[in-house]
């Protein structure tokens, strides 16, 4: 599903929040000067006095932190701290209930308050930043259909061997002795096919907080039942009727979402702590919210827990296919952040015949369970039925055994559209649009389902109105598609950064593993599910292989190897996808194995050019390590995409080193920006030794990237003393910001209202006095859009419907 992450947001003016100045000396700045707050990220509504749990970060670093800065740190020491400013907190708010405590890879503390005293938190000695509680959510786009026990095959997990696991497994590498920690919703750790991976201690449930990191089952008061985690666990591995990408590596269960797949950021922290903490080598997060940027509190976490050498592994999210979509905790810096992809499949061209001089042009087919299936439909002739939109009680009283369904989009999925269709009896399915445009490929369908516009559909419901009530298909290979990157799947970069983002690619599309069936007679079952939930385990999966065949390797090798022997990928039409659609490309365990040399990072973002006049250059570095019993020589190319005249680069020709030997290689790029059009430029730096090619994706912008110039508004309005309040989130600040209103009633644009200049980055307040030109706005509703200029580009949001008067 997509995650969802949209709060209103409106925070207290300037002299409200000066106002906190006044406090005692204990919580109090009280330097000379104007008085500092600690930064608020996210969106938080303090407008009103209902409990709001946010998420404290200390000045005083975390025990990692401090470890890795090279200072001393002890949990008492953080402890004291920690309870000095946890007193303040509540000295200064009138309730405060302290949730989770955090000191080994973030330092800080959760706290539920009333949400108008949030601010008071700004002002307390010894904090750092205040992050919001946000809602966190499984990435996977449905919740996915059991497979019934009479059409499973253990085949079904094809993409463990296609990633070549499958050979990993025959060099005698299988996962053995890696832990990989689940942070997710729980896994049913009795199913057959997980039941090897869990010890006596199976992990933590911090929903419930209990040592029982179960799925939500049916029943529970709090929501819907869930088995996401139990999936993600069985696609690292499972070993029974299906085999994980590492099926002999150990499991560890956090349950950080609760009862319908959704959690909180003091949770997902509290889980990334315990993992560290109880030894796992590896975690997945198959989770994520909708914030694109690298310092929230769950992507510093990440950091964290891989500064420490457990390797991060994070879902890049579900709102693709446009850039800047990628959400926390996929804007870590240091983690791999996985997007997904879809298997090869076989296209087949569709003809439909009723009856003579009635055409079809649009029918194309739309999926199927297997090509046999799908052939065994061709030249015969079936009786259609129309079933409306394809829910069960559409079938009911009706024969299919041996027909056709056709049905019209809408409502509910495809793919429990053909099922429905499935189990009433009918051999195949015609799909039909109910707006302009064609439908989607989807493969994995049930049933062989052809597809058609709404014209045909409504001209097939004329011919069954005429009597023509029989359809003949004709079926045709036409090619096969390789392995494309998902629409859904979410794009880099990341704000600020300026990252690529996703790290890799893997498949996530149609993955069957295990799940609860939640069913008493049979427990346990499998399902096939999809989303970027479903590619980051595979990633996991390959990590645990890896550090098997190397376990003297660290993070950052482990990454490196994932990223340099992964396979470029191309869309149907023959194109490269951009970096920022799939990072290096899509895993390969043998070759990240048996890899020879490592280049790390395996990606490079040299940031923005915004010099107007003259050269500017910017400096990188990466490492290259020989793994070889032999000394290699190092060739470099790098080149950017349309070879613009003004990007020049320059490095080593050539590099020799040493077996078993690492040299850092210096590189810098320079940009004439009166050459070179504004704009994203990628890059790519090859490096080969005369055996092995590795290629390392790069990005640059010239002038202000196109970033969504506005990324969240909201407001709330009083009627009585005519007060508007809204807030919006500006990424990197606004030359114009304002709002356009229009009537809801005729859609006519009233006016501009609020507009400012020059408008700094973060989060902006403001007030409007609901005037136009001096005048007040009369009475009625109105459409709010919040717009944003910067650098020649102009986004807008839309914030809501606005009442004025009674």
């Amino acid at each position: 599903m997509k995650y969802a992450y949209l709060h209103k947001v409106v925070l207290f003016s300037l002299i409200f929040l000066l106002s906190f100045s006044g406090f005692t000396s204990a919580a109090a700045n009280t330097t000379s000067g104007p008085p500092e707050l600690a930064p608020l990220y996210g969106e938080i509504d303090t407008s009103n006095f209902l409990e709001k749990t946010v998420i404290v970060e200390l000045k005083e670093e975390s025990l990692i932190e401090a470890k890795h800065r090279g200072k001393n740190q002890t949990k008492e020491k953080l402890k004291q701290e920690r309870r000095q400013v946890i007193e303040n907190v509540q000295a200064l708010t009138t309730t405060s209930e302290v949730g989770q405590e955090y000191d080994y890879v973030f330092s800080g503390f959760s706290v539920a308050l009333p949400a108008n005293e949030i601010p008071s938190l700004l002002t307390v000695e010894g904090v750092k930043a205040v992050y919001p509680d946000v809602t966190y959510q499984t990435t996977a786009v449905d919740e996915g259909k059991l497979i019934e026990a009479d059409a499973f095959n253990p085949n079904m997990l094809e993409s463990a061997s296609f990633i070549g696991s499958n050979t990993a497994w025959e060099a005698g590498f299988t996962g053995r002795g890696v832990t990989v920690a689940i942070i997710d919703t729980g896994v049913d750790y009795t199913h057959p096919d997980l039941r090897h991976a869990f010890g006596d201690y199976k992990g933590w449930d911090f929903v419930d907080n209990d040592n029982d990191p179960q799925e939500t089952p049916v029943g529970d008061p709090r929501g819907r039942q869930t088995n996401h985690g139990t999936h993600v666990a069985g696609t690292v591995a499972a070993n029974g009727l299906i085999k994980g990408v590492a099926p002999e590596a150990n499991l560890l269960a956090y349950r950080v979402l609760g009862p319908g797949g959704s959690g909180t950021t003091a949770n997902v922290v509290a889980g990334i702590e315990r993992a560290v903490q109880d030894g796992a080598d590896i975690m997945n997060l198959s989770l994520g919210n909708s914030l694109n940027n690298p310092d929230f509190a769950t992507s510093i976490a990440l950091d964290w827990a891989m500064a420490e050498g457990v390797v991060a592994v994070t879902s890049n999210g579900n709102s693709g296919p446009n850039n800047w979509t990628v959400g926390s905790p996929g804007t870590s810096r240091s983690a791999i952040s996985v997007g997904a992809t879809q298997l090869p499949f076989d296209v087949y061209h569709a003809s439909i015949f009723t009856s003579e001089g009635v055409n079809y042009p649009s029918a194309e087919v739309m999926g199927y369970s297997s090509a046999d299936d799908l052939l065994a439909l061709s030249g015969n002739e079936y009786d259609i039925v129309y079933t409306g939109l394809g829910y069960p009680e559409d079938f009911e009283g009706i024969d299919f055994e041996g027909k056709i369904a056709l049905i019209q989009r809408g409502e509910i999925p495809f793919t429990e559209k053909a099922i429905n269709a499935a189990k009433a009896g009918a051999v195949g399915v015609i799909l039909f649009n109910n707006v302009a445009g064609v439908q989607p490929t989807i493969p994995g369908m049930k049933l062989p389902t052809v597809m058609l516009t709404r014209e045909d559909g409504e001209k097939m419901l004329a011919e069954l109105e005429a009597g023509n009530n029989t359809v003949t298909f004709t079926f045709s290979f036409a090619q096969r598609v390789g392995e494309t990157v998902a629409n859904f799947s979410s794009r880099g970069p990341v704000m600020g950064t300026w990252m690529i983002k996703p790290d890799v690619v893997a498949p996530g599309v149609n993955i069957t593993s295990t799940v609860p069936t939640h069913q008493s007679e049979e427990p346990h079952g499998y399902a096939a599910l999809q989303g970027t939930s479903m590619a980051s385990p595979h990633v996991a999966g390959a990590a645990a292989l890896l550090l098997e065949a190397h376990p003297r390797w660290g993070v950052d090798e482990v990454k490196a190897a994932l990223m340099n022997t992964s396979e470029t990928l191309t869309s149907p039409n023959g194109e490269r996808y951009a970096h920022n659609t799939q990072g290096s490309g899509s895993i390969r365990v043998p070759e990240a194995i048996n890899t020879k040399t490592l280049i790390t990072p395996g990606s490079h973002s040299f940031g923005t050019f915004t010099k107007k006049h003259g050269r500017q250059t910017e400096r990188q570095y990466f490492t290259i390590r020989n793994l070889s019993n032999e000394r290699k020589a190092y060739s470099f190319d790098v080149t950017f995409v349309g070879n613009p005249e003004g990007i020049k680069v320059n490095t080593s020709n050539n590099l020799r080193v040493q077996p078993n030997r690492t040299q850092k290689v210096n590189f810098n790029v320079q940009v004439d920006t009166s050459k070179v059009e504004p704009g994203y430029y990628e890059g790519t730096i090859t490096i080969g030794d005369g055996i092995e090619t590795i290629e390392v994706p790069t990005i640059l912008f010239v002038s202000e990237p196109d970033y969504p110039r506005i990324t969240s508004f909201g407001f709330d309005v009083n009627n009585q003393d005519r007060t508007f309040t809204g807030s919006a989130y500006l990424p990197n600040g606004a030359e114009r910001f304002g709002l356009w209103i229009y009537s809801v009633e005729t859609f006519e644009f009233v006016g501009e209202a609020a507009v400012t200049k020059n408008t700094p980055q973060g989060f902006y307040d403001f007030t409007w006095d609901l005037t136009l030109n001096g005048k007040p706005l009369a009475s009625g509703q109105y459409h709010v859009f919040a717009y944003a200029t910067k650098a020649g580009q102009l986004d807008y949001l839309y914030g809501g419907e606005l009442t004025v008067g009674e």
